[in-house]
């Protein structure tokens, strides 16, 4: 339970940071925003593999916030495209 209301914590903040790196209004409530940032992290962590897997027993990978906030800035660029 703790690990679904810490992965919408660190959502949240994801998401916020794209959201306030990306230009135009994103007309989103919090619970979208942390929604964003999870799915951001998810593609983040798609492309952080296809470059370099991280180390044996390492729970995350080094880049993880970075290319969180990277994958969140591509799903809200998809978003508004799609005219969400």
């Amino acid at each position: 339970m703790f690990h679904l209301l810490w992965m919408l914590i660190v959502g949240i903040v994801v998401g916020a940071i794209a959201r306030w790196i990306m230009p135009g209004a994103q007309g989103m409530g919090l619970l979208m925003t942390g929604i964003v940032g999870i799915a951001g992290s998810f593609i983040g962590g798609f492309i952080a593999r296809l470059f370099s897997k991280p180390a044996d027993g390492a729970i995350v990978h080094p880049a993880g916030l970075i290319l969180s906030v990277v994958g969140a800035l591509i799903l809200l660029f998809v978003m508004q495209k799609a005219g969400f």
